[in-house]
């Protein structure tokens, strides 16, 4: 029972640092591929306590509720949306052991991927209940982009399951080669693809689209409301890194990996992390006609033909 505690524990802690660390990652390596100033040389050492001061100011700023809002939905709404998460990384393993995952589980990945995907509730929670049209059409858009791609979400990882024949994260783990970076990337392409617009990040990030709904679905949240959704973005992050970690590039092998495979799977969640920072930089957000057809025309039947070719293997 103490042993189950502590390891809860952690994950709490997990949950509580990795997603500010990614955050500070974000304003830094944002800052230097822009190259704005502020950002990159705020305060002393690089500026270091710049997440503290945005903390700060969130925690300052007043707490409004739009007077035609539905005032429960609203303000449980960011909640919902952190909590998923928190669930999920419950189920990801940091290493071999069973001391390094907050709860070991033979359908790891199934309860994973159901959690991810109730992301979308809180989406529609926020939207509906803000009494703004601007909301509402981003929550629409939400759902619309959610349900697309959760189709090529779970093809994907499907297919890796398939591959280690067991819907263990540890188990898949177990079973990994490095020859699987390439017989496995077309499900890597797609999932990771996927899990940017379950997300919702760049250049999937039409449900916020600033220059078109204002703020989307986010328009009427102020302070720790508003500060909530964009610690369950980064939340996000780090948990579609870990996922990719996992699934695809090893999770905790590398050199030493019965000592050091936790400082493994963590260096590779910041690389996929740092990836996921890049793009939202280099490419312009899609329209939403290009988002419905990257999904139905491109990514799903990839990977459908992943899945068999997949299958194939492994009846051979």
């Amino acid at each position: 029972m103490i042993a189950v505690i502590v390891r809860v524990l952690g994950v709490v802690a997990a949950f509580l640092t990795l997603p500010l660390i990614v955050g500070q990652t974000e304003h830094k390596v944002m800052a230097h591929m822009q190259a704005r100033l502020g950002p990159m040389y705020a305060g002393a050492f690089h500026g270091w306590a710049q997440l503290i001061a945005d903390g700060v100011k969130f925690v300052q700023k007043e707490d409004v509720t739009p007077r035609a809002a539905d005032r429960p939905v609203f303000r449980v709404a960011p909640l919902v949306a952190l909590l998923p998460y928190l669930v999920a990384l419950l189920f990801i393993p940091l290493g071999p052991r069973d001391t390094l995952v907050g709860q070991p589980l033979d359908v790891g990945l199934f309860v994973v991927l159901a959690v991810v995907g109730v992301g979308v509730v809180a989406v529609l929670m926020a939207a509906w209940s803000s009494a703004n049209k601007y909301s509402l059409l981003g929550g629409l858009r939400a759902a619309a982009q959610l349900l697309g791609y959760e189709l090529p979400f779970v093809l994907a990882a499907a297919s890796v399951a398939m591959a280690a024949g067991t819907l263990s994260l540890s188990g898949i783990v177990n079973a990994w080669r490095p020859w699987w970076l390439l017989w496995q990337l077309p499900a890597l392409v797609v999932f990771f693809v996927a899990g940017l617009a379950e997300i919702r990040r760049p250049p999937f990030d039409m449900p916020v689209a600033d220059s078109e709904l204002v703020f989307g679905y986010l328009t009427e949240y102020t302070g720790l409301r508003f500060a909530f959704f964009l610690l369950a973005e980064y939340v996000g992050i780090v948990v579609i890194a870990a996922l990719t970690t996992v699934l695809f590039l090893g999770g905790w092998k590398g050199p030493f990996d019965a000592q050091l495979g936790w400082l493994w799977t963590l260096l590779k969640v910041f690389a996929v992390s740092f990836v996921i920072i890049w793009l939202r930089v280099a490419y312009p957000r899609l329209r939403e006609d290009q988002l419905q057809r990257l999904c139905w025309l491109v990514l799903v039947p990839v990977a459908l033909a992943q899945l068999v070719l997949t299958a194939a293997v492994r009846v051979a």
